[in-house]
């Protein structure tokens, strides 16, 4: 358990951590791990080694995770952001803007699949970079098009989709992300995927009111630090955000999902930083608005 040592009350937000920061841990040891720590789920980016949803034996290992799941009492989002899974080349192609999203759609409709699967709350995936060789307007009808067989897939099984805008994407903001649900016609199974870190980065409103910003909308969340201008997770205490007031934000719109950690450069310390990441946020949670988390300048070599 965490050194706070105390159970959180029942209205609490219900934070979990990425299993992107565990790449060194097998999946079921993550999991153990995130579970002891008093985190209430995971984010599980599925890759090769965490759950990768192109073997042969995949039923049998979902599954098992889905008993594993029930045994640690985790609730789980599904995360699409592995580096070099479907290209062992390129990080992240194909995206739905190249010239062949075919294996990157099969990608997302597995996701789906899984998702459903193992009942997670929501499946969450961006756009990517546009290529390029690809003009705007081609990238955005191709990205309409692909996300629109996503959504398809989801409204077949019932699954929610998080999308989720990315800094230096096509979709890269609040903005962006409304004019593709509009696109798409308001689809109810397409929410957004808020990173708070990405809030800091680069849109133009304060973090807690781009959590009221999206309330209607917001299915997933994913939390960090960051700095104005640059796209690097940072540990809770070394980057701009002044966290009780977007935790109050947070409870303030009732938002009852997972709220989880994105850390993926930190799987070196995983434990001890998943440690201190909880009774951060613990902290910051109980902290009147306005009161800043007394950590600053920290970091784990």
């Amino acid at each position: 358990m965490t050194a706070a040592g105390t159970a959180p009350p029942p209205d609490a937000l219900r934070f979990g951590y990425g299993t992107n920061g565990f790449a060194n841990h097998r999946l079921d040891d993550a999991l153990a791990v995130v579970a002891d720590l008093g985190y209430a789920g995971v984010a599980l980016t599925l890759d090769h080694d965490h759950l990768d949803p192109f073997v042969p034996e995949l039923a049998t290992r979902v599954d098992a995770v889905a008993r594993r799941l029930a045994e640690l009492g985790l609730g789980l989002v599904i995360e699409t952001g592995a580096r070099f899974l479907l290209d062992p080349w390129h990080k992240h192609a194909p995206t739905l803007l190249h010239d062949d999203p075919a294996l990157r759609i099969e990608f997302l409709r597995r996701a789906v699949a899984i998702g459903a699967d193992l009942g997670a709350e929501a499946v969450s995936f961006w756009a990517g970079v546009r290529p390029e060789s690809v003009p705007p307007a081609v990238a955005w009808d191709r990205l309409v098009t692909g996300c629109a067989t996503v959504v398809a897939a989801a409204e077949a099984v019932g699954v929610t989709l998080g999308f989720e805008p990315e800094p230096g994407m096509l979709v890269e903001n609040i903005a962006d992300w409304r004019r593709l649900h509009t696109a798409l016609g308001s689809p109810a199974r397409l929410g957004i995927t808020l990173d708070i870190g990405h809030c800091r980065c680069l849109e133009s409103l304060p973090v807690p009111e781009c959590v009221r910003d999206v309330a209607a909308h917001l299915v997933n969340v994913q939390i960090d630090d960051m700095r104005r201008g640059v796209h690097e997770h940072l540990e809770f205490g070394t980057g701009e955000i002044d966290f009780p007031p977007v935790l109050a934000a947070l409870r303030e719109i009732g938002y009852r999902g997972l709220v989880a950690v994105e850390l993926p450069r930190h799987s070196h310390a995983a434990p001890t930083v998943a440690a201190y990441s909880l009774d951060f946020l613990r902290t910051a949670e109980r902290a009147p608005p306005g009161v800043r988390h007394p950590d600053s300048d920290r970091r784990v070599e």
